[in-house]
């Protein structure tokens, strides 16, 4: 695409030879710059991207995205070699138009369900895409991990993002298109919806899960997480929200658009039978998730009677919920990360104990100190036997994050601390009784672990069934 054809209906001002400028790719990243990109030196929380133009021009940008005053001999230095320089008003939102317009606005020939929360995001958007497959629709889920389309993982390279940036979401929405693809139920996190990832993903039906406990240090405060929150209502044709959450009702109470409930106790629309509930995944709030992913398929026109029917074929995603068995032990792996998440799934396996509850569970760092304590409260209230770890202390002191955690607890008898998390799992099975039920808690689906800045290897999964080939084979 011309660059003049890009920004013909953005406002915009241009220094430079531009007319004739031919642009192929839009990033952010000085690294991801070729021949031919629009560099967009948009300003993050840890890195000025005016401070990496220089790198961009070194890579080949053909011309460089601004939305604040730059010196003139700056801007004078730059088009001398032949890189035109553009002045927006502001880099996300433009970000987001030009990587949509590239891709040929995949978004705007795609049904798309947007689902945001606190918690439930994954599950939810997953129940979507499997309800949606079973009326021969054919669904990509995009999300915490990864794209699937109708059940199948896509071999593409994206970063490990909730809501991916523009410039990978819409070349995959595209992808989707060309694959088939006519629905899409994409995770909206309240980064992504801060940073204008979505801005040009016009959600048929949005969807307010909870609000809890989480990322509210990355915003600056609790009030701008709700406010990144409610921007889903600009973002939709309609919304479904929780009844049951308050704070979630708060933020649609003034949305321009139509407004649906759902919840275990709200009457009427959307209530299945006692019967059909009871085939669903452990856990209160898992029938809550899929209470809100059949709400959200009803509203897309699809008879409710028969989405209803489709409960007992739900099956938990990746990492939620996963269940290894051996000699009488079970052991789950759940992506629980905030006080709320621990909790439902805590309540959840209380209902399913013979013998003694154990978990085995950090919390992150650089990331919510506040909710470290409370964690701490939740797991001793409902477990018997309690490992505090490290999950991602990234260049956080480990120690000091479980001494937050443990501040929290009353009685450190049942607390076993083990910095070292693939020990811990280790430790955890190996101790555990016949009839014990085992939790491990935070990541999930996840495949590594940030420790000083360095990543690596680390699967609770692989942990857990390597713990259980110890004791024996595993079912």
């Amino acid at each position: 695409m011309y660059l003049i054809e890009l920004l013909k209906d953005w406002p915009c001002t241009i220094s430079g030879n531009w007319r004739d400028i031919e642009i192929n790719a839009v990033t952010e990243h000085p690294k991801r710059v070729t021949k031919g990109s629009l560099f967009v030196a948009r300003k993050g929380a840890r890195h000025d991207g005016l401070d990496s133009i220089e790198e961009g021009i070194h890579n080949g940008a053909a011309a460089i995205v601004v939305d604040r005053i730059v010196p003139k001999e700056q801007v004078s230095n730059w088009v001398s070699r032949g890189v035109a320089v553009v002045t927006v008003p502001e880099c996300k939102q433009f970000l987001s138009y030009s990587c949509a317009q590239l891709a040929g606005s995949p978004a705007e020939e795609l049904t798309i369900i947007s689902v945001t929360g606190t918690n439930g995001k994954t599950t939810v958007t997953h129940f979507v895409g499997q309800l949606l497959a079973n009326f021969g629709v054919k669904a990509a889920v995009i999300g915490t991990t990864g794209c699937y389309i109708n059940g199948e993982k896509l071999d593409v390279e994206t970063p490990s993002l909730t809501t991916l940036t523009a410039e990978y979401l819409h070349p995959l929405l595209k992808t989707c298109l060309e694959r088939g693809v006519t629905h899409v139920a994409l995770e909206a996190s309240s980064l992504g919806l801060e940073m204008e990832r979505l801005a040009h993903c016009r959600a048929a039906v949005g969807v307010f899960l909870n609000i809890g406990v989480d990322h509210f240090e990355e915003h600056g405060g609790r009030d701008n997480y709700l406010n990144a929150k409610k921007k889903l209502c600009e973002l939709s044709d309609q919304i479904l929200v929780n009844r049951e959450d308050a704070e979630c009702m708060k933020l649609v109470a003034d949305a321009n658009v139509p407004v649906h409930e759902f919840g275990r106790k709200v009457a009427g629309r959307f209530m299945p039978s006692e019967n059909l509930i009871a085939t669903l995944p452990p856990g209160e709030h898992n029938r809550l998730n899929a209470m809100a992913a059949a709400a959200a398929v009803c509203l897309l026109g699809f008879p409710e009677r028969h989405v209803f029917s489709m409960f007992s074929e739900l099956r938990l995603p990746e990492g939620r919920m996963q269940l290894a068995e051996q000699a009488g032990r079970q052991v789950f792996v759940d992506y629980a990360h905030t006080p709320d998440a621990l909790e439902v799934v805590l309540q959840a396996l209380t209902s399913l104990k013979k013998k003694q509850l154990i978990c085995v569970f950090g919390c992150g760092g650089e990331r919510d100190k506040d909710k470290r304590p409370i964690m701490g409260e939740v797991a001793e209230n409902y477990c018997d036997k309690i490992y505090v770890t490290s999950d991602n202390p990234r260049n956080e002191n480990p120690d000091h994050i479980i001494q937050d955690i443990v501040s929290g607890m009353k009685n450190s008898s049942a607390v076993i601390i083990e910095t070292d998390r693939k020990r811990a799992i280790q430790q955890a099975i190996e101790l555990s009784e016949p009839q014990d039920i085992v939790l491990i808690a935070g990541k999930g689906h996840e495949t590594s672990q940030l420790v000083s800045g360095k990543e690596t290897v680390l699967s609770d999964f692989k942990e857990v069934m390597a713990a259980l080939n110890q004791l024996g084979t595993v079912k």
